[in-house]
């Protein structure tokens, strides 16, 4: 028998998303919790374990330390944001169950394997990259010294083995639907732009963009890309549809859903008879006859990466997108009726005062559904956190999240500061949100719908509430800049 392994998205923050299948690690201005989609895919492959996902399930951390007390292994999935408290998690999981062995596994400990090691020597060892196959050898008894793609220390020393090479067979994984009926509710998870209940899954792996800031690619699951064959794909979807006959919506989490066009209308053909709604993630570059069939196979939203309406951020992040590009793909989605939402990102380089101005306008000419904007985030391990460290562009303390988790801009260029990127944010919102073409959207959708006008009012509670708080950093972080301006002795 393998060690009984419990697998965790631990908890953090109040509503922190930070799990295996979160985009943007942190607490979101509306509660949103997105599946852990890497933990599921070992917990399939090991008989007798659990898969815990505490922040969705609001498991708090004294619960599941004591969980963790019937367990011989824990799989941990954790992220830059997350770390410091993760690694207090370990301590009193440890001190608890001394004889429990301990691996962390996600991009943080991936780019910085002996740092965590060192910060935390309760971490029996860390997985790099891909952990799927290395933990279930573990878990089955392989020593450390012969698992590829981990680390580890031995006599104070950091052990590194070779790196695994990436998962290449996805259908010989599980299917992780399997493992949320097993483990978990799925009426617990939430995210605003799509219906409710919803279940999401990978059909992919890896993305060959090059998107400097995207944290995935660059640190856990690689540029290559691979697929599951469309019929793996449909099988899983069948079956899910008569575990969930009452979910509203399935998502496809993938980096690069339509990223070739055979494959993707190949998929929709077999989708199209199971008569699902479903939604996923998409590139500007999609074509209007690839749409057109995901449109007939079922697909009600894309969630489109717009990031930047200047042309010039666009290359410097490496998109491969082009402004004329994205508008054309837009009117495509329209004329099709499929719903748009749109990320944007503000503090990427090369952003001045005027290029925020320039994509707050381009957004609203856009007039996609619904919108989410980001503050710029460098994690280790990006080409963006290797820009702004080289550059001296990083703030000063370097801090990612508030006392909540929320985002923090952390990056800023001269001319423009950190503290007024984050108010372009809420800015941005204010603009796009209260243009009454977009109120009268929102309106006319909670009107006939009484679960939408609860969840809209809900929404817009802790938007208000998060705004609030970062109005407050802003403020204090000026009061602190102005009073040691005003201390510093003046120049001669």
């Amino acid at each position: 028998m393998p060690l009984k392994t419990l697998f965790l998205n631990p908890p953090s923050f109040e509503n922190f998303d930070g799990g295996a299948a979160s985009r943007w690690p942190a607490t979101r201005e509306i509660e949103s919790y997105w599946y852990p989609v890497w933990l599921a895919y070992p917990a399939g492959m090991l008989e007798g374990s659990r898969l815990l996902d505490a922040p969705s399930h609001h498991i708090s951390a004294a619960e599941t330390i004591q969980i963790s007390r019937d367990y011989e292994f824990l799989v941990l999935f954790t992220s830059t944001p997350g770390f410091p408290g993760d690694i207090r998690l370990a301590q009193e999981m440890k001190a608890l169950n001394p004889g429990l062995r301990i691996a962390f596994v996600g991009p943080h400990v991936t780019v910085l394997p002996e740092k965590s090691l060192r910060d935390c020597p309760e971490i029996d060892f860390i997985c790099r990259k891909e952990f799927d196959y290395s933990v279930v050898e573990f878990a089955q008894g392989k020593p450390l010294d012969e698992i590829l793609g981990v680390s580890f220390l031995r006599s104070g020393s950091v052990v590194h083995t070779p790196d695994r090479p990436e998962v290449s067979n996805l259908d010989a994984l599980p299917h992780v639907t399997d493992i949320y009926r097993r483990d978990l509710d799925v009426r617990r998870y939430n995210v605003p732009f799509l219906l409710n209940p919803y279940v999401s899954l990978y059909t992919t792996r890896g993305c060959p963009a090059q998107c400097t800031f995207c944290l995935w690619p660059q640190t856990l699951s690689g540029h290559p890309w691979r697929k599951r064959s469309t019929d793996d794909v449909a099988r899983e979807m069948a079956k899910a549809k008569e575990y969930w006959p009452y979910v509203k919506e399935f998502f496809f989490d993938d980096d690069t859903f339509n990223i070739q066009k055979a494959r993707t209308i190949e998929l929709c053909s077999k989708l199209k008879p199971l008569k699902l709604t479903w939604s996923c993630t998409s590139r500007v570059t999609t074509d209007y006859e690839t749409l057109k069939a995901m449109k007939e196979a079922g697909c009600r939203l894309l969630i489109v990466g717009y990031e930047s309406g200047d042309q010039q951020i666009l290359k410097n992040i490496k998109k491969g997108a082009t402004i004329e590009r994205a508008r054309q793909f837009t009117k495509d989605c329209h004329k099709l009726g499929l719903v748009i939402h749109g990320d944007f990102i503000l503090g990427l380089p090369g952003e001045t005062r005027e290029t925020i101005e320039n994509t707050i306008a381009f957004a609203k000419e856009l007039d996609v559904e619904t919108i989410q904007v980001s503050v710029a985030h460098a994690y280790p391990g990006t080409e963006l956190y290797d820009y702004a460290v080289k550059n001296g562009f990083m703030v000063g303390d370097e801090k990612m999240v508030d006392e909540g988790g929320h985002q923090l801009a952390h990056i800023e260029y001269p001319g423009l500061r950190a503290d007024e990127i984050l108010e372009a944010v809420h800015r941005f919102y204010d603009e796009y949100y209260f243009r009454p073409k977009a109120v009268f959207r929102i309106l006319r959708k909670a009107m006939f719908d009484s679960n939408d006008r609860k969840r809209l009012y809900n929404e817009a509670k802790a938007f208000l509430k998060v705004r609030a708080m970062r109005h407050r950093w802003v403020k204090d972080k000026r009061e602190k800049e102005d009073s040691a301006a005003a201390a510093a002795p003046a120049k001669a």
